[in-house]
Formats: structure tokens, sequence, C-alpha cells
């Protein structure tokens, strides 16, 4: 169970309602205790599939609801698959006949399929992309279309999706899982823009913890430690930042990506150009690699 640290200032959660997906394990299940904790009511929804993705076991998700019911909180299982657009859907509408609102979707639940680009077969792209970023999109799409049916522009309401550094600096054994958490960046920057006006604010979680993906990643691509290594690796250390962009005190926050690895916070610049080179006409082949080499050469060799 995530601890609370005494005598810190209270941003609570009370009477507010989460869906945390991927919740039976790891980062997700982190999340979901800590949310309770901090007073909200949360669906805990996991497929309790395999890391690849095959099977299903409801008792993961089982097992967080018990403890956060034994520990005086609210919580309901969920084993709906969320890149199933009509599950999605029901996971969507369940929560709001159970607990009577919906206030927050955290979307942390995914797949692996890593193999080199020249490798990959076309299901392990599938797969992957199905869902990461057809799930997300899913339940941001119906949780967007309830908020926005309430027409309420003072509402507090939270998407918070997971990206990876995986696809921030592209990860050579994963193009397929770095595209769709790519595109969950790009899904969250246009579900802010789009969805302000309901009283929605959307954030990309960018996490580093020992997880059962970090596991499964071969020693020599390895970021961090195995599974237990350190406290500073524990998927605990990523619940914090949720749980404050869950809040209703983090509005101002919308559309931007952030880091959060061990007992470090990062927030990532949003993309913007960095040089520009601009002609009077039409340009000739050779002149433009010329200015290209000029202008963006020095940097980019700076860079290293």
């Amino acid at each position: 169970m995530v601890t609370e640290r005494k005598g810190a200032p209270m941003t609570r959660l009370d009477g507010r309602v989460a869906i945390v997906t991927g919740a039976g394990r790891g980062i997700g299940r982190s999340v979901a205790l800590l949310l309770a904790a901090r007073g909200a009511s949360v669906v805990v929804n996991d497929l309790g599939a395999a890391l690849d993705g095959s099977g299903t076991d409801a008792s993961p998700a089982q097992q967080v609801v018990k403890e956060i019911t034994e520990a005086g909180g609210q919580a309901a299982a969920s084993g709906a698959d969320i890149a199933d657009h009509g599950a999605a859907e029901g996971l969507i509408r369940g929560a709001i006949e159970d607990f009577g609102r919906l206030d927050i979707v955290v979307n942390v639940a995914g797949i692996l399929r890593d193999r080199m680009i020249f490798n990959m077969a076309e299901q392990e792209w599938d797969d992957v992309i199905r869902v990461h970023l057809k799930g997300t999109f899913n339940t941001s799409k119906f949780a967007a279309a309830h908020w926005r049916s309430l027409r309420e522009e003072s509402a507090q309401n939270r998407i918070i999706n997971f990206t990876s550094v995986s696809g921030l600096h592209g990860a050579p054994g994963q193009p397929n899982y770095a595209a769709a958490k790519m595109g969950i960046v790009g899904l969250t920057m246009s579900c802010a823009n789009a969805l302000a006006r309901y009283g929605v604010t959307a954030n990309a979680i960018s996490p580093g913890a020992a997880t059962r993906m970090t596991a499964s990643v071969p020693d020599e691509r390895r970021r961090g430690g195995l599974p237990g290594d350190s406290d500073e690796r524990s998927p605990d250390n990523v619940a914090p930042i949720v749980a404050y962009l869950a809040s209703e005190r983090s509005g101002w926050i919308t559309g931007r990506v952030i880091h959060s690895s061990g007992y470090e916070v990062s927030l990532y610049s949003n993309p913007q150009p960095v040089s520009r080179i601009v002609g009077t006409s039409a340009w000739d082949v050779d002149a433009l690699a010329a200015q290209v080499e000029r202008s963006f050469g020095p940097l980019l060799r700076g860079q290293g």
C-alpha cells in the first residue's frame, strides 16, 4: 500500500472518481492505491494479461480492490479490454453507474512485443498499437463525450496518459511501442486543446520504474535496474505526480509531458523550432543544402 507522508500539504481527491487502466500490477497498481488513499473512488481496470497481451486473469484487479477496501477506500474491479471500442465505452459507463460520476481517467495499460524494425511481424506492430494507442483513444473518447454532454466549463476533469522514453528518445528495439507512445503524446496535446472548454485537462507521464516491462528489457538496453533493486526504482514513486495531476489544483499545467523516475520529476519541453532559414524565392536544392548545413549543422553537431 502506498503510504502518505505525515505533515505534507494535503492534495485531496475526496468525492472524485477515477478509472485507472492497467491497475492490477506495477505503476497502475501504485497509482490506483495512492488515488484511493487520497480519497478518490477508483475503478481498477486490468485485463490480467501476460506481458505480451495474451490470456486474462481477474485476480490482479480484484486484489488491488481488496487492498483499497480493506484500507477504508472505495473501489470496483473491471476486466474490460480497453482496446475494444465497445468494452471501453462500457468501462466509462460502468464507472458512472457505480459511483455516480467520473472525474479522472488514467491510461496506464500496455503490452510489449519487442523486435527490431526489420524483424517485426505485422501482428506484433498491430497488437502494440491496438492496446497502447487505440486503448488510450477509446477511454479518452468516451470520457470526453460524457464530459462534453455535461457542459460544465468550471469542471475539473482529467485525462492522464502514459507515454515513454522509448518514444521520446527512440528505443531501437521497440518501434511499435515507441510509435504508440509518441502517438499518445500527440493525442494528449490534441485532447488538451480540444477539451479545455469542457473543463478537461490532459497530460502525459513518462515513467521510469522497475516493472514487468523493464524486467523484460535485455541488460544491454536497460536504462535502470531490475524489480526490487532499490526503493528508488519502485513504481510507487511515479504515483505522486499522477495524484497531483488528478487533483483540482493542476489545471494550469495541461498539455504537457512530465517525466517521473525515482525521486526526480522533470518537465519536457513542447516541440518548437530551434532554427529557421527563410528564402526569398523557391529553393534551389544545392543552395538549400548549403544553408541547411551552415545553419543546422553547428546546432546538431554541438548536441553530440
